[in-house]
C-alpha cells in the first residue's frame, strides 16, 4: 500500500503543478478509498487534499458561484491539514503536496485561515 500511496502522492503533486486539478483529485481518490475502508487515520488528510484539488477545479472552470463552491470544499482541507505531522508515513511526499496546495491557495488569492 505504501508504494500505491507514494505513487499517488507523486502523481498528485505533478498534476497540481500542471493545473490538472480534476485529474489530481482522481488519482488521490484511488489511494484514499482503500485507506478509508481500513479506517486509516491518513484517510482524512487525503480526503482534505482531494477536496483542495476540487476547490481549484471549481475556480479553474470559473462557473457561476465557483468561488463559493470552492470555499465550501476547501474547508475540508483546512480542517484535516493539521493531521500532517513529520511522523506520518510518506511524510516528505505529503509535505510536498501540502506545499503545492498552499502555493496554489496563495496564487488564487484563496487564503482562508
Amino acid at each position: 500500500m505504501n508504494e500505491d500511496l507514494a505513487g499517488a502522492l507523486e502523481a498528485f503533486i505533478l498534476l497540481l503543478k500542471e493545473e490538472k486539478y480534476f485529474e489530481a483529485h482522481e488519482v488521490l481518490e484511488e489511494a484514499w478509498h482503500p485507506l478509508r475502508l481500513q479506517k486509516d487515520p491518513l484517510a482524512l488528510l487525503l480526503k482534505g487534499m482531494i477536496n483542495a484539488a476540487i476547490a481549484f477545479e471549481h475556480l479553474k472552470r470559473n462557473r457561476p458561484n465557483a468561488k463559493e463552491k470552492a470555499k465550501k470544499v476547501m474547508v475540508s482541507y483546512l480542517r484535516h491539514r493539521a493531521l500532517f505531522t513529520p511522523s506520518i508515513r510518506e511524510t516528505s511526499l505529503f509535505s510536498l503536496a501540502i506545499e503545492q496546495i498552499e502555493t496554489l491557495r496563495k496564487r488564487q488569492d484563496f487564503y482562508l485561515s
